[in-house]
């Protein structure tokens, strides 16, 4: 008994500090030795959510949820279930969590009014969410304003802030809406909240910015989110979300080749844990491997992103229009298209508007195109503005009239340089180039389009490498000299690379001794460098 009560003590502590792995240790030792009185197994069980064994902590919470409604103590039932209702919820699984949300209903309808009634009316909105109907939304915020307000409890008002954000966000005013949200960060980071609870909030807010298109608040809060998660010991849920985030940014800011491999690792380890967020990292996997020239391993991501609950859109139309599948590609993002609202829509209309151009519909583009400038004159964030110019821009060059094109295109420059979106600094410049030649003025047209090859050989983005050099390899490199280059940059011996290229050991030699002279280097190191500043990769 007194091991017992030394386990139960040293795991009350760790948990109050957040350090749960120590928490779910020290809990489950003193659970072995003797059961534990609801609270401290409610403590287990929410540990073992933290440390990533969901099921478990789901079975003990329902465990708690029981045994306090049959030990008299309906408003602790209640707020158990709305917790297990929030743990479905982030699941991604809502008709589970709609299921535990009723249930709490069911207890709290006959008492007096507390915490857990706010608890429920918050978690009854972010189920019920419709963006075509915000009015339930704004109704649910006031009733929790008032709630805060006479309860004198800043999580119900955190709540009350975020749903009218929210509303607001949707709605296009975003300024007001991103004010709201902002505030209702304050009790969170005040430490108001439940950690739980707290984390669902980081996530709407980013999810918020990401909606819209602004990575500068996206950025902002995901720092603030990993300086939130600091506080608590190892690795928890929130942390794996904020590196999903993290890399998504990163992949904006062209580190393809180290986000690839840490966004499939980080994704895999939410599955189960957020399904909405994996899903989020299978489908920016699928937007890596696609622009790297990877299409079978983009496939693959984008169909375990659907199977999470994402719809890989754009993305799959796009890989289908890099096949020559342009009518699928076209049916794809059509049909994708029917069913969103507007602003979920915006992500998909760049590509819309390039996919009807290839096959020539003209008419199409234009409506999709000013359906996107529509939206970015609503929403009026950087991102969508530049998406709405480089749309815009794309449907005049297609149209010959390129000196009307050339503002937009360096408005969306300046606005993709602010987010360090190189990939679309590249784009812009190929766009520019293609104008330049259009308005005869060929020095300005290989600028641009020389600026847009090297940076797409920075990012490795061999297709469009392959695309605007013709296939050629850089550096006056012959195709067998780049073969052997890429599969020395990637660690192959000669002896390993002489099998993959069916050639003799002593050939690869001569090609290395060629390709050093030829790029100026020495080592086998500084070519491996070379290799990667420059596109070389290896073919997959």
């Amino acid at each position: 008994m007194e091991e017992s009560d030394q386990s139960l003590t040293a795991g009350r502590a760790a948990y109050a500090r957040g350090d749960w792995q120590v928490a779910y240790q020290q809990l489950e030792e003193a659970r072995t030795r003797s059961e534990l009185l609801p609270g401290d197994l409610g403590l287990l069980g929410s540990a073992a959510w933290w440390v990533g064994r969901v099921r478990q902590s789901l079975e003990i919470c329902e465990e708690v949820h029981h045994r306090l409604l049959d030990g008299g103590d309906p408003v602790g039932a209640a707020s158990k279930a709305l917790d297990v209702g929030l743990v479905w919820f982030i699941r991604g699984d809502l008709v589970v969590a709609s299921g535990w949300v009723n249930r709490a209903r069911r207890i709290l309808q006959d008492l007096p009014e507390g915490l857990e009634h706010g608890y429920l009316v918050y978690l009854e909105a972010a189920l019920t969410l419709d963006v075509r109907d915000l009015v339930p939304a704004r109704e649910a915020a006031v009733r929790l304003q008032e709630l805060g307000r006479r309860l004198h409890s800043p999580a119900l008002t955190s709540f009350s802030l975020v749903l009218s954000g929210l509303a607001d966000v949707r709605s296009g005013r975003t300024a007001a809406g991103f004010a709201q949200l902002d505030e209702a960060m304050l009790p969170v980071l005040a430490g108001h909240l439940p950690p739980e609870w707290a984390g669902e909030i980081y996530c709407i807010v980013i999810h918020a910015c990401y909606d819209v298109n602004d990575l500068h608040r996206m950025r902002a809060w995901t720092h603030a989110t990993e300086q939130w998660c600091e506080q608590f010991s190892g690795d928890v849920v929130y942390s794996g979300i904020c590196r999903i985030h993290r890399l998504q940014l990163s992949s904006v800011a062209g580190d393809w080749a180290a986000a690839e491999h840490a966004i499939e690792r980080s994704g895999t380890e939410l599955v189960g844990r957020n399904n909405w967020v994996a899903g989020e990292a299978f489908y920016q996997l699928g937007e890596l491997r696609r622009l790297r020239g990877d299409l079978p391993g983009a496939r693959a991501a984008y169909t375990r992103a659907r199977d999470l609950g994402t719809e890989p859109q754009p993305g799959e139309s796009l890989l289908r229009h890099a096949t020559g599948e342009h009518d699928a590609a076209w049916s794809g993002v059509s049909a994708a298209l029917a069913g969103r609202d507007r602003l979920a829509a915006a992500r998909l209309l760049q590509a819309a508007v390039d996919i009807a151009l290839t096959r020539g519909l003209r008419e199409d583009a234009d409506r999709l195109c000013r359906q996107l400038e529509d939206t970015a004159v609503i929403y009026d964030t950087a991102g969508l503005r530049a998406w709405a110019g480089q749309a815009r821009a794309a449907v005049l060059i297609a149209q010959s009239r390129y000196a009307e094109a050339m503002p937009l295109l360096q408005a969306a420059g300046r606005e993709y340089r602010a987010m360090h979106a190189r990939y679309e600094i590249a784009r812009i410049h190929e766009l520019l180039a293609q104008a330049h030649r259009g308005m005869d003025q060929p020095a300005a047209a290989a600028s641009d389009a020389a600026t847009a090859l090297t940076i797409y050989r920075d990012l490795g983005a061999l297709p469009d490498v392959h695309r605007l050099d013709g296939g050629r390899p850089p550096g006056g490199l012959t195709q067998r000299e780049a073969e052997v280059l890429a599969l020395v940059a990637a660690g192959a011996s000669n002896k390993t690379a002489a099998e993959a290229l069916f050639i003799s050991q002593k050939t690869v030699g001569r090609h290395l001794a060629n390709i050093f002279a030829k790029i100026g280097t020495s080592s086998r190191t500084a070519a491996a460098a070379w290799a990667h500043d420059h596109g070389v990769l290896p073919r997959r």
